[in-house]
């Protein structure tokens, strides 16, 4: 097949490769719109995300909470140093593990986790802008189920629901 073919032959974004070119503009432009928009926060947009689980998870430790965001926990532990610091979160013990420390907002912390979803919720606004109201809620619903499935340890996207 001739390149003038294969070229005619083809959908956009629907030749391999494309889904990744794809996916990497888009996580790079929101991105670099959301550090934007959360300046002064500790740790920027990954500071925001540990912050937001501390608040709307129940994970039990800084390990969990490492394991749900895929952050490093050398790197977690900075970014909870710089929210620390910043009287944003605090470590406690965990109540079912003494040896553990689970991380919890302070009430600085709350005012902050609700200012930054104000300004991270008005960009992804924005960058959803081009697609209509339903089509914006079926991209975030369809985008977060492959998320889940590929974040699950063990686990792959391409697993079915039944797989164990």
């Amino acid at each position: 097949m001739t390149t003038n073919a294969l070229q005619e032959s083809r959908t956009p974004g629907t030749a391999p490769g494309d889904l990744g070119w794809a996916l990497g503009t888009l996580a790079g432009c929101y991105q670099s719109r959301t550090e934007a928009a959360l300046a002064g926060t500790p740790g920027g947009l990954r500071g925001f995300q540990v912050l937001s689980a501390v608040v709307r998870l129940d994970l039990p430790n800084q390990q969990a909470l490492g394991a749900h965001l895929g952050i490093d926990r050398t790197v977690l532990t900075y970014l909870i140093d710089a929210l620390a610091e910043a009287g944003e979160v605090m470590r406690v013990p965990d109540p079912a593990d003494r040896r553990a420390r689970k991380v919890v907002a302070t009430s600085a912390g709350l005012e902050r986790l609700e200012s930054s979803e104000r300004s991270v919720a008005a960009e992804e606004e924005a960058l959803l802008s081009t697609m209509d109201p339903a089509e914006a809620r079926e991209f975030r619903s369809l985008l977060h189920r492959l998320a889940s499935r590929a974040h699950q340890p063990g686990r792959s996207v391409s697993d079915g629901p039944d797989a164990p």
